[in-house]
């Protein structure tokens, strides 16, 4: 019988390893979510910017497998009926990230689902409790996509310390830079109860994002990214201040990062160019969105593959713990 890691997580959403992806927009569709159910984590299909035909077509891809989603919030707020529609689906946990979850909290724990709150600082954690949330994910600056500022090790170790105090009975999983089973055992022996993966799963055979930009992380270090606006202005979507996005840097980045009033000049021409990059799989003219865990990257392998390596090496070091030797 394989080998697993039971956490307070994996008894709240009946799983065997404490181990869920992140709900990355336009890239954790249906095929990805159901098939880290089906490896034993639980798969967050990816709410993202509002899209009701994306929703409906991840959750013909999922089937009958048991997943959740997760939603930009300040998005959702602009397409409400989104949550019912999700809702109605019946996923075992829908995730809240980037704006406040009150408005939403009641439909969700009233559905059944676990209400999760992705955080950024303390503020947000706050926020979450108040909301009701169920578990709170710590997100470091180190992950792919949107995020702020804190530093993965020194938010979860406070995280937890703050839940320890102030809500105990509140899950907790770590994000941001864990790619492997060393950053798996890494975030049990910081008090979280499992983590939320994304940049290892975007990388994964069943994920949506564009073969060449997946190919850039595998090639890459973690060097190789950096936290922009630049993106947003291109795609034209406006983020709420304090958030940036994590991206690989190319030619695209090298131009326009830092000259963002600039790039808003040119968007008549740069918004096709970059969405005929995109279209292709560019990755120097389009952004690959992935975050410093690409330095841990070798291959794109199945999800499955993923999730066995990952609890296999977790176990083997939190027996031996890391290889540490108390003298």
């Amino acid at each position: 019988m394989d080998r697993r890691i039971e956490t307070r997580l994996t008894r709240a959403l009946r799983i065997m390893h404490p181990i869920l992806s992140a709900p990355m927009a336009l890239t954790s569709g249906g095929k990805l979510a159901a098939a880290v159910s089906r490896a034993g984590g639980l798969g967050l299909i990816g709410g993202g910017y509002g899209d009701a035909g994306f929703l409906e077509a991840a959750y013909r891809d999922a089937g009958n497998v048991r997943t959740g989603c997760g939603f930009i919030t300040w998005s959702l707020a602009k397409k409400p009926e989104l949550l019912d529609l999700v809702l109605a689906h019946k996923p075992a946990a829908l995730m809240l990230s980037f704006g406040d979850p009150a408005p939403f909290s009641r439909a969700i724990r009233d559905s059944g689902a676990m209400l999760i709150c992705q955080c950024q600082n303390m503020t947000h954690v706050r926020a979450a409790l108040d909301a009701g949330a169920s578990a709170i994910v710590a997100q470091g600056a180190e992950a792919g996509g949107h995020g702020a500022t804190r530093g993965t090790l020194s938010f979860v170790a406070e995280v937890t310390d703050f839940l320890a105090h102030h809500a105990p009975e509140t899950l907790l999983l770590a994000a941001g830079g864990i790619a492997d089973g060393r950053g798996l055992a890494a975030a049990l022996m910081l008090g979280a109860d499992g983590v939320l993966v994304g940049t290892r799963f975007w990388a994964a055979t069943e994920a949506l994002a564009p073969h060449g930009h997946q190919l850039r992380a595998v090639e890459r270090d973690g060097d190789s990214t950096l936290r922009t606006k630049a993106v947003d202005v291109v795609r034209e979507l406006d983020w709420p201040e304090g958030f940036t996005i994590r991206v690989g840097s190319n030619a695209f980045t090298d131009r326009w990062h830092g000259r963002e009033e600039d790039l808003r000049m040119a968007l008549a021409e740069e918004v096709p160019a970059y969405k005929a990059a995109l279209a292709a799989g560019d990755a120097e003219h389009s952004a690959p969105v992935y975050g410093e865990a690409a330095g841990l990257i070798r291959a794109i392998e199945p999800a499955a593959d993923i999730i066995a390596r990952m609890v296999r090496e977790a176990i083997s070091r939190l027996e031996t713990r890391g290889g540490a030797r108390i003298a």
